[in-house]
């Protein structure tokens, strides 16, 4: 299956806020695929930011942050790619009425996260948050096959990550109070949140590893609640230091007539990864069913981090009227994260207490 890649009506411009390695290993590299112009780009780190104009031909590198903000047109988007904590300083910075694409997750936490939506709706923003997965290919042929296949309802989601994730690579997440669920089963259940709507609630439990004691939690269970007739669970690991035989990514998902199996071959052996593999089934009247695989061009990094951007330019161009992944829907995304944290910290029933 091929993705067509959204062509805007009018040439946008887009100025990078951010330099580090997802600007370098995704933000960009799914520009050039699409086609989308980057005309500037700013770092703190002014080398990083040097480093990556030469690789991608971007014309204007910008020695401060105010510089780059004072640049901004009617056709300028905004790309902040940076970490949580710094995103409510440079929106109070930004024109009012830009369009600006953030970087997810949209703040460290909950309140953080309102007080950006308060900043975007009283700025104007035509504002957007890179939650890509719900754009990335093997999603995007999910969803087709789950609506025009007779797929059924949805009965299981299955989230389940079993990999070594060399955490090191982002500095910024050494000393984060929240790692895991915030940064990385975030995109999960944003995702399940995008194909089933917001949940009753949320259970988890997140906890750290021995191996690493520096970190905050390295591993999730997730149970998010839609009622006695759906499923959804989501389980990561991401500790499996024992080489690459057993190192697994997937998502599942099963309805009353047919299922979808997603390997992401992307996480295992982070960051050099395997090739993606996507398979599905459907039941159909008088036949023997038997499972399918498809040929998915493109694969979560870049490609799906396309989808992101376009949001914001298909709205820029009025084709619709907002972002399906605007920042007050993010906010439910969020809220789940926030419930996730908060489940994990009260604990379940004492089985003391029952005896």
């Amino acid at each position: 299956m091929q993705q067509a890649y959204y062509k805007p009506a009018t040439p946008y411009h887009i100025f990078s806020i951010g330099a580090g390695g997802i600007v370098k290993d995704a933000h960009l590299p799914a520009y050039q695929l699409a086609g989308y112009a980057v005309k500037g780009i700013y770092d703190i780190d002014n080398r990083k930011a040097q480093a990556l104009a030469k690789s991608f031909d971007i014309q204007d590198v910008y020695e401060s942050l105010d510089a780059i903000i004072a640049t901004a047109n009617k056709n300028t988007i905004f790309d902040i790619a940076l970490p949580a904590s710094a995103i409510i300083e440079v929106l109070q910075k930004i024109p009012t009425g830009a369009a600006v694409l953030l970087q997810k997750p949209m703040g460290s936490t909950l309140a953080e996260a309102k007080e950006i939506v308060a900043l975007v709706e009283s700025k104007k923003f035509i504002a957007a948050v890179n939650f890509q997965l719900r754009y990335a290919p093997c999603i995007i042929a999910a969803k087709n096959i789950m609506d025009t296949q007779n797929f059924g309802t949805i009965t299981d989601i299955e989230v389940a990550v079993n990999v070594h994730t060399p955490w090191s690579l982002w500095t910024f997440l050494q000393s984060a109070p929240r790692l895991e669920i915030l940064y990385h089963s975030i995109h999960y259940i944003d995702l399940i949140r995008n194909v089933l709507g917001n949940p009753l609630s949320v259970y988890a439990k997140t906890i750290k590893h021995p191996a690493q004691p520096a970190l905050a939690s390295v591993k999730s269970n997730i149970i998010m609640d839609y009622g006695n007739a759906v499923g959804v669970s989501i389980k990561t690991n991401h500790c499996h230091d024992y080489g690459n035989t057993h190192q697994d990514a997937f998502i599942k998902i099963e309805g009353t007539n047919g299922a979808i199996k997603i390997n992401l071959g992307l996480l295992k052996n982070y960051p050099v990864g395997e090739a993606d593999r996507f398979e599905y089934i459907i039941k159909e009247l008088g036949t023997q069913a038997s499972w399918k695989q498809m040929d998915i061009e493109g694969s979560w990094f870049p490609h799906a981090f396309i989808g992101s951007m376009a949001e914001i330019m298909k709205t820029l161009d009025g084709v619709i009227i907002t972002p399906d992944n605007n920042v007050q829907d993010v906010l439910a995304t969020m809220a789940c994260v926030e419930a996730a944290y908060q489940s994990s910290a009260q604990g379940g029933v004492s089985i003391q207490d029952l005896l």
